[in-house]
This record gives C-alpha cells, sequence and structure tokens, in this order.
C-alpha cells in the first residue's frame, strides 16, 4: 500500500500509509450508479465524517469498504488487502444503518457471542459500561427500545479492539443525553489513537466529532478537507443585528424578518464600518462565518447540473 496525502486535524498536508483505499471505485446497481469514479483514502488516526443527501452513495462506499460489495469497476483495499479477505476484517468494527438482533438473547450474551470472533476482544463489562448498557445486561435484545438497540449495535463495533470502526447513522433513534453519550465514547476511541469513518443526517453530530469532512452526493465527491475547508466552500459570512431599519450597506444577501436583519458579505469588516458610519441605530451585532450546515446546502445544491456532472470549481451561493 502506498502514501496517500491527506488533511490532518490542524489543516497540514501529511503523507501516511491509509488504513482503506478507495481508487476510481464505482459501483451500478443495473442501471442505477451508487458510486462514480471515486477516489479517497481513509489514514489512521483520523475522524473522518462523510456526508450527503439521502441516495448519495455514502452507505455503499462504506459497504465497499468492509467488504460487504465489491466495486463494479476500480478498486478498494482494507489494511492493504481485499476488503473480503476475512483477515483483513478483524481489524475493523462496522455499524450499518439497519442491525439484526436475536432477539431472545441477552445483551450481554449477543456481545459475548460478537467477542468470541476476534482474538483480543474487550471484556464484555468494560465494553458495557463504556456504552451505559450495564443495567440492560440481562435484558432480551427483542425487549429493547429503538435507541437501546442502537447503542448496543454500535458497541458491538468495538469489541475486536479494531484499528478502524465505520459507524453509518450511529445515532439514529437515540435522545439527545444517549448521542451525546455516544459522542464521548467515540471521541475516547479515537484519542486512542482509533480511526473512525462516520456518516450521520446530524450535521451537528460531524461538526462536533469530525476533523475531515466528505461531501458525497450523485455518487461524487464534492468536497473533500478539514471542517474549515469545507466552511469556505461558502465565501461569504454573516452578519446579524436588530435595527427597526437600515439603509443600503452592499450586502451580496440580506434576509429581514422583523427588527432582524441578516446579511452575507464577502468583506463583513468592511460592512460593519459602513454601518457604523451610516449612523443607523442598532443591536446585538453578530458577525459568523458559515455553520458547516450551511456550507453543506451550499456545495450539494451547486455541486452537479441535470446530468449530475459536478463543478468543483464553481463558487456555490448560500443556500437556505
Amino acid at each position: 500500500m502506498t502514501a496517500s496525502t491527506a488533511p490532518s486535524a490542524d489543516g497540514a498536508r501529511t503523507d501516511v500509509a491509509p488504513l482503506a483505499r478507495l481508487v476510481g471505485a464505482t459501483r451500478r446497481y443495473g442501471d442505477v450508479v451508487a458510486l462514480d469514479d471515486v477516489t479517497l483514502d481513509v489514514p489512521p488516526g483520523q475522524l473522518l465524517g462523510l456526508l450527503g443527501p439521502n441516495g448519495a452513495g455514502k452507505s455503499t462506499l462504506l459497504q465497499l469498504l468492509c467488504g460487504l460489495r465489491r466495486p463494479t469497476s476500480g478498486s478498494v483495499e482494507l489494511f492493504g488487502r481485499a476488503p473480503w479477505d476475512p483477515a483483513a476484517r478483524v481489524h475493523l468494527g462496522l455499524t450499518p444503518q439497519e442491525t439484526g438482533l436475536p432477539p431472545t438473547l441477552r445483551v450481554g450474551e449477543v456481545v459475548d457471542v460478537v467477542a468470541g470472533h476476534f482474538p483480543d476482544p474487550v471484556p464484555t463489562p468494560e465494553l458495557l459500561e463504556r456504552f451505559g448498557l450495564v443495567e440492560l445486561r440481562r435484558r432480551q435484545t427483542g425487549g429493547l427500545s429503538g435507541g437501546q438497540k442502537r447503542r448496543l449495535a454500535v458497541a458491538l463495533a468495538f469489541v475486536g479492539r479494531p484499528r478502524l470502526v465505520l459507524l453509518d447513522e450511529p445515532t439514529t433513534g437515540l435522545d439527545v443525553d444517549a448521542r451525546h453519550d455516544l459522542w464521548d465514547a467515540v471521541r475516547e476511541y479515537h484519542r486512542g489513537g482509533g480511526t473512525v469513518v462516520l456518516t450521520s443526517h446530524y450535521l451537528e453530530e460531524v461538526e462536533a466529532l469530525a476533523e475531515r469532512v466528505v461531501v458525497v452526493d450523485r455518487g461524487r465527491v464534492l468536497v473533500d478537507g478539514t471542517l474549515e475547508e469545507v466552511r469556505s466552500a461558502v465565501p461569504a459570512r454573516r452578519v446579524r443585528l436588530r435595527a427597526a431599519s437600515l439603509p443600503e450597506l452592499g450586502a451580496e444577501r440580506v434576509v429581514v424578518e422583523g427588527d432582524r436583519h441578516e446579511m452575507w458579505t464577502a468583506d463583513a469588516d468592511a460592512l460593519v464600518r459602513r454601518l457604523v458610519a451610516s449612523g443607523a441605530d442598532f443591536s446585538a451585532l453578530e458577525v459568523a462565518s458559515p455553520s458547516l450546515e450551511e456550507a453543506f446546502l451550499a456545495v450539494t445544491a451547486a455541486g452537479g447540473d441535470a446530468d449530475g456532472a459536478p463543478h468543483p470549481t464553481r463558487t456555490p451561493e448560500v443556500a437556505r
């Protein structure tokens, strides 16, 4: 496996040997192209957030990485081997979008069964403690709530002390407290040197966890970079304030709701200077960079035309 260049947590580019790799990977289902000529490296120690609308190809990408499906063309590697090689998957943890659990087995028994497939599993009591499942140890999985089943499914991904974990929508169905508890467990694993690829419909989840973000749409990678690099896909900054009325200040876009004014501009400093010089009476001034959600909406809105061809050089406008 050759070295790859990927963004690190501080935005610097480092040459590292990837744990997983796709090179020109395409996956077709009949006439449907789920993944289209994707090249992507996952270096060790990185927490990568994979974003995209429904049907973008995120789950297909994870299925190729873990060997559940094979590419129609191109290549996929996992720890330098073919992902469908059982020897490669010994070091992999996975939580798919849907997980079937034996309804008559107890929670602790399910963990024990899965642990038996690995040479050095995490002890069951330790794993249950880490994921807040101790009180459910003797509960049959058929009697668990949807959120409890999801917590167990995520916990099972970590049983074998994996070097790489793939989490496909891991917090679906969890309440706020359970979601934050899971975030803490993922952060702890990552701090210990673990590598994570995470898909989520909760953009705040990716913003809270990921150091690298890949945006996929129509089976293609539109953006791949640090959080700040993805946010920079929206070249404007947001200026918010309260005022009864404002003069024309040269903003590229203005939204007014009652006395709340939201303006988008490429030069927030110049706009604020014009605001002060105008003598307008205002309060609650706030200047902020675009959120990950705003950048995501802008990238996917500008990422392809009717034939699905991406426009990587097009500067997207703010999408609301």
